[in-house]
Parts: C-alpha cells; sequence; structure tokens
C-alpha cells in the first residue's frame, strides 16, 4: 500500500502514477488516495477525460462503483487553467486518454509544490504504451503497478485484451469488450475463449512499490 511521504511545512510537490491493465484497482486506488486527501482536509481538484462516460459524465467512477466527483476536461492544459491558487493535490484518471502534454502538465504542477496523482493504463490492447503514460512513468517520483487477475488461468494479470473486432486504439469499454490477460493467455489471444469478469472478485496486487 502507498504511503503519503511525510509532509514538511513547506509545501513540496511530486507525481504519483498508478498504472497497470484493466480491472486491477487503478480508479480504486486513486479514489483511495484522494478520500485521504478530503480527511486530511486538504485543497484538492480532481479531472479526468470528457469522454470517458462509462459510468457517469462527472463522477469518477471504480468498477467497484465507488465515486469521486471530478471536472471532465478535453486536453491536459485544461488542468493548468482549472487547478486554483490554493490547490495542494490534482488526480487525475485515464490519464491514457489524455493528449502527450500531460506529463509536462503534470511536471508544471509538481513544481509548483503540488502534489499530482495520476491514474491510467499503461499500455493499451495491443500491448503497446499508451498515450503519455510512458513520460509519466519517466517523470513520476513514485509509480505503483497493480495487477489483475487473469480470467484465462488465473495468474497475475497485466494486459488488456481486447475480444471485440474494434481495432481503433480507443475504445470504452468493461466486461463487453475486455478481460485482463497474463503474458501467456494475451499471446494466445483468440485461441482461448473471452471469460467473464467479475469485479467484486478482481483482486489487485500491488508490485515493488518504489513509494515505499
Amino acid at each position: 500500500m502507498f504511503i503519503e511521504p511525510s509532509i514538511t511545512k513547506e509545501q513540496n510537490g511530486w507525481i504519483e502514477v498508478i498504472c497497470g491493465s484493466m480491472f486491477s484497482g487503478k480508479t480504486e486506488e486513486l479514489i483511495r488516495r484522494l478520500r485521504r486527501v478530503q480527511f486530511a482536509n486538504q485543497q484538492m481538484e480532481v479531472f479526468k477525460p470528457s469522454i470517458d462516460v462509462r459510468y457517469d459524465e462527472q463522477e469518477i467512477v471504480s468498477h467497484n462503483k465507488n465515486a469521486i466527483i471530478s471536472t471532465p476536461i478535453d486536453s491536459a492544459q485544461q488542468i493548468l487553467l482549472l487547478t486554483q491558487a490554493d490547490t495542494q493535490v490534482v488526480g487525475i484518471d485515464e490519464a491514457q486518454f489524455l493528449d502527450i502534454e500531460l506529463a509536462a502538465v503534470c511536471e508544471e504542477l509538481s513544481n509548483r509544490g503540488i502534489r499530482v496523482i495520476v491514474a491510467g493504463l499503461d499500455m493499451d490492447f495491443t500491448g503497446k504504451p499508451f498515450g503519455a503514460m510512458p513520460s509519466l512513468l519517466a517523470k513520476a517520483d513514485y509509480v505503483t503497478k497493480l495487477h489483475a487477475i487473469c480470467t484465462q488461468c488465473g495468474n497475475l494479470a497485466t494486459y488488456s485484451y481486447r475480444f471485440s473486432a474494434e481495432e481503433s486504439t480507443v475504445l470504452l469499454g468493461e466486461k463487453d469488450a475486455y478481460e485482463p490477460r497474463c503474458r501467456s493467455c494475451f499471446v494466445k489471444g483468440k485461441e482461448l475463449p473471452p471469460q467473464p469478469v467479475k469485479c467484486e472478485e478482481t483482486k489487485e496486487t500491488p508490485s515493488d512499490d518504489l513509494a515505499q
């Protein structure tokens, strides 16, 4: 579990990235950290891409239906425009859907002394690095990689396998289009029939967390 660094009187900024496959608990972990920010009475701003309307147009919602209010945005630069002067923490969900400028935006915010918490898919459905996530991972002070459970064999899953015929990189979907798979089952592809994802039973297993 991620433990926040000791806070000094001087406000220091940093970047935290929560990454992994679909159904690994990324949004759940983001919400958990943001709840702790609320308990500490810190000023925060939360953002998500406006295209993500799977559960709600404004709220960030996990697969387990936990939610927190956010501001939908169309570009990374909007985060700078909408972040207030007294903001101490910025949260961003589904970072892979935002433009490549996101890494520079997060760096600027952290240089201002703001704690930035970002969650997103590190790989797309083909297994390639997704959007701005590679740059964010390189610039992050703390990285947490979460694992889902492979629906085929039960091993740790790091890939998001798409079983629909759609080939565009961005395809909003849940259990109707994706399932988490381990490397071996991901490589087998269509040789294996899709298996239902039971979100309430999906486990998350952090790897060695660079934050500790």
